[in-house]
């Protein structure tokens, strides 16, 4: 190498993006180590009975019972139906009891109530363009539950408005790649294929909200229109559409009756009509069926060919 020539520098190693799944809280729901709490009031009134005994004979021990009869106090949990207690001990966690009834725990724990009943909300109305680039205004119901306490309580900060933000985002997504409405039928639309676009949108939920160990039941749109700039633009091309398929429709109808009308009348030989005589007859009859309002009659006394 001369000293004129420079050496080429190493490009620098490229960091790595942190990966979703080395971010990822990794625990899973698993029942937690509990009794009847019948058993728990059995060894309350014995620790009770000891407390006394102690305390009548001035024993150093009284203390005690005591201490253990407030451990065995402070461990007893009921759980209601629909309810369930995350227990966490000194940082760990230790399980989950979801069976309703009256509990004993492990003591010295952390216990968390979550719900795991089912329940619904409605997001916000939002402002999204369709796959045309037309701006709508959308909304949705959600309807979930919690799956797996474990993670709603540990893999996210707070499930709930997680599960909010997440449906919104999942609704902006999917409603970005329909349009509101497909004249040709070709394709889902929003407008059109309520349930295809209500499925794929409760997937597109569903997908991103198990991390939080939510199952979704339900996604079902509950308000759908074009946004407020656009609203009478729309209906005028919708009104347009409408008149043409009508238009289409009349039209086709006409012709297969001014066709069955010549055919009639050439096979009864009610009358023989040259080509001149069949054009304006054919004309007359899509004047009338076709007009917009009713015919006036106009009766001709003289010959077609005067």
């Amino acid at each position: 190498m001369s000293d004129t020539e420079q050496p080429i520098p190493t490009p620098a190693p490229r960091a790595e993006p942190v990966g979703h799944q080395g971010a990822r809280v990794d625990v899973t729901q698993r029942p937690a180590l509990a009794i009847t709490g019948w058993a728990g009031i059995v060894v309350l009134i014995a620790l009770g009975w000891w407390s006394y005994s102690a305390v009548k004979a001035s024993s150093a021990w009284t203390w005690l019972p005591i201490l253990l009869f407030v451990l065995v106090a402070t461990s007893l949990v009921v759980v209601p139906p629909g309810q369930s207690y995350v227990i966490q001990f000194f940082g760990t966690y230790v399980g989950t009891v979801r069976k309703p009834g009256f509990w004993w725990v492990l003591p010295l724990t952390i216990r968390r109530r979550v719900s795991i009943r089912v329940r619904n909300f409605e997001t916000n109305r939002l402002k999204v363009n369709d796959s045309d680039g037309n701006p709508v205004d959308i909304a949705a119901i959600v309807v979930w539950q919690v799956a797996d306490t474990a993670r709603s309580t540990y893999a996210v900060d707070s499930y709930e408005n997680f599960v909010s933000v997440q449906s919104e985002s999942a609704l902006r997504h999917v409603a970005n790649t329909h349009p509101y409405d497909n004249a040709e039928e070709a394709g889902a639309s929003l407008r059109g294929a309520t349930d295809v676009v209500a499925a794929e949108l409760a997937h597109e939920v569903a997908e991103r909200v198990s991390i939080a160990g939510v199952e979704i039941v339900e996604v079902r749109i509950s308000h759908l229109a074009y946004a407020q700039e656009i609203a009478q633009a729309m209906l005028r091309r919708q009104q347009a559409n409408a008149v043409v398929a009508a238009r289409s429709r009349i039209v086709e109808g006409a012709v297969g009756m001014v066709e069955m009308a010549l055919n009639r009348l050439s096979e009864g030989q009610v009358v023989e009509l040259d080509e001149e005589r069949k054009a304006s007859m054919v004309s007359n009859l899509m004047v009338v069926l076709c007009g917009d309002q009713p015919p006036s009659p106009v009766v001709n006394t003289g010959s077609l060919y005067s």
